[in-house]
């Protein structure tokens, strides 16, 4: 053989390190016989047209160990990993060949066969897209995989006291759950300032408190400081994503009635609610909601409930939105407390929360660069506010979509381009909607949308993207990771659908524990306020946190800064108008 065939027949094998160690000290072995038919086909596939010497080439008789660049391991492909070495002139001898065990697929396929299939009460709806169910929070999954199919409801748990009033994924998190939850209490100075300020007073002692919050460490903190104040109280989850199963568990070990896990179906979503109002010889009389999904499910199921409630403290704008609706409508029966638009929950967590939050959801669930990207912002509200500046920061090209002319021209003084949603969704790479209305991207957008186009929900409800019309015979879903699905369309385009429409950022990560410690705070003070207040003062109506509670509210996280308020001297107190103490803005204020 020629050395140009040897050449070529280098140039086709690949090439891999060899350690000295695998080197023979020997000369190789020549072929055996039953093999020369096949080194022979070799040299003549590797030879030039027209080649008259099919032969093998022959082995040098002193094969010598080539520097570690040239040292290498020649795996040839047509050899089924038929292995050589190069000799000191140029030659490739074949090495003694050692026996590779295959991948059984068929086995691994008849393994994986054999794992559980049982889905529990999960609704078909939830396991069209298993990635979600089988999503954990943000921290490390504590969840032992073993019974990760198995629907809590059919457990029988018990905490270390021996109570099983509770429904969760697993009790034996507890300890993880507990780790998450001391991390929290640090950043969360003004819940802690004020169970130690009142946990003396006991202002709620007698109330029973009946929640549908986010389960999440910050939500813990907030319920052991109502407990710290004298509050009984029954959980469960407002989103079936959002809830971190190791906090759950926590809770429970303390003695909590907890009923959410990550992954719930809609029927085991309705049915926590359901154990949390439905209990002998347990009356609720205040209602924290979020969502309003309690409060409606307890005018549908229990209203002679309502005959013994307090009052309600909503903090979200689909919440809030049902509670003025029903207010308008004369059904409205006992006061109710709007928490989403009190300043600190509106200016704060909506702004300074989702501004953080956008990025960290959408990197973890698809590892997006941001920069150049363009993304459409659906309602340019504090919610759009934040996730505008977030991504104009990283670089992104936004547009934004408003209804509000008001807002519209926020936007523009802002630097963002104004349009209908029609006018760039053929184009933009990231559809993010915050309106907190219905049907907001629609069929028609989405078959419109680029191929690979990401599509996610940053409001409280699932309504504003029209996944329904997604789940069709023509349309396919793919699981990629938790909480992320391929939508795919019959001519192969696709795009990337986040937490099935659901909330982004409580479903897919976290937030920042500081910004909750505000709204929590105005939780818990909304729920003080009520509870305590005189009878007459609040009636069957709406009403935002007076003033001077949101002031209170500040005041407690700005030590964390080290921060100095001036303060008014009598003269200028005098000349506002105002009392040195506060309230310092009239209720007609815009922030």
């Amino acid at each position: 053989m020629s050395v140009q065939v040897v050449a070529v027949k280098m140039a086709e094998v690949e090439l891999k390190d060899i350690p000295s160690k695998d080197l023979p000290p020997v000369s190789p072995v020549p072929p055996k016989a039953e093999e020369k038919p096949a080194v022979k086909n070799e040299a003549n596939a590797a030879a030039a047209p027209g080649s008259a010497d099919p032969s093998p080439p022959t082995p040098s008789p002193n094969p010598v160990k080539m520097p570690q660049a040239s040292a290498l391991k020649r795996t040839d492909p047509q050899q089924n990993g038929g292995e050589a070495f190069v000799n000191r002139d140029g030659t490739v001898a074949e090495a003694p060949r050692t026996v590779k065990k295959q991948i059984q697929f068929a086995d691994q396929k008849q393994e994986f066969n054999k794992r559980p299939t049982k889905i529990g009460r999960r609704s078909l709806s939830r396991s069209i897209s298993q990635s979600s169910t089988d999503s954990y929070s943000s921290a490390a999954s504590y969840t032992d995989s073993s019974d990760d199919e198995t629907s809590p409801r059919d457990k029988q748990q018990k905490n270390s006291k021996g109570s099983s009033d509770f429904c969760i994924k697993n009790i034996k998190q507890a300890d993880f759950g507990r780790r998450e939850i001391e991390i929290a209490e640090q950043e969360m100075p003004a819940l802690m300032a004020l169970r130690k300020r009142a946990q003396g007073e006991k202002p709620l002692a007698g109330a029973k408190i009946v929640g549908c919050t986010h389960i999440t460490a910050q939500t813990a903190v907030l319920m052991e400081t109502l407990s710290a104040l004298g509050a009984q109280c029954r959980w469960a989850a407002c989103n079936i994503y959002s809830t971190q199963n190791e906090v759950a568990a926590a809770l429970a070990e303390g003695g909590f009635a907890v009923f959410a896990w990550k992954g719930e179906s809609e029927d085991d979503f309705w049915w926590c609610i359901d154990r949390c109002v439905n209990v002998e010889g347990w009356q609720p009389n205040m209602i924290l909601d979020d969502g309003g999904d309690l409060t409606h499910w307890i005018y549908k199921k229990y209203p002679n409930m309502f005959k013994k409630i307090k009052g309600i403290v909503e903090e979200s704008v689909t919440g809030v939105h049902r509670l003025y609706q029903l207010s308008k409508a004369g059904k409205l029966c006992v006061p109710a407390m709007n928490v989403n638009d009190s300043v600190t929950k509106q200016k704060f967590d909506n702004l300074y929360c989702c501004r953080e939050s956008i990025l960290d959801g959408l990197k973890r669930t698809t590892d997006v660069m941001f920069g150049g990207k363009q993304v459409v912002v659906c309602g340019y509200g504090e919610v759009g506010k934040g996730c505008c500046a977030a991504l104009k920061a990283m670089g992104s090209i936004v547009y934004v979509t408003e209804i509000d002319p008001i807002c519209a021209l926020q936007a523009c003084m802002d630097g963002f381009r104004l349009v209908k949603l029609n006018e760039v969704i053929r184009q933009v790479d990231i559809v993010i909607t915050c309106t907190g209305n219905k049907n907001v991207v629609v069929r028609e957008y989405l078959d419109r949308m680029k191929n690979g186009c990401i599509v996610c929900n940053m409001g409280h409800s699932n309504t504003e993207i029209d996944v329904a019309s997604l789940r069709t015979p023509e349309l396919t879903w793919e699981r990629v990771r938790s909480q992320v699905d391929h939508v795919i369309w019959p001519d192969g385009k696709r795009i990337v659908l986040l937490a099935e429409g659901r909330l982004l950022n409580l479903s897919c990560s976290t937030v920042p524990t500081f910004v909750l410690s505000i709204t929590a705070t105005t939780q818990a003070l909304a729920l003080i306020e009520l509870y305590n207040a005189p009878e007459g003062r609040y009636k069957q109506d709406v009403y935002l946190l007076p003033k001077k509670m949101d002031e209170y509210v500040a005041s407690l996280h700005l030590p964390t800064f080290d921060a100095h308020l001036t303060e008014l001297t009598d003269e200028q107190a005098k000349y506002l108008g105002l009392n040195k103490n506060g309230p310092f803005k009239p209720n007609y204020y815009r922030y």
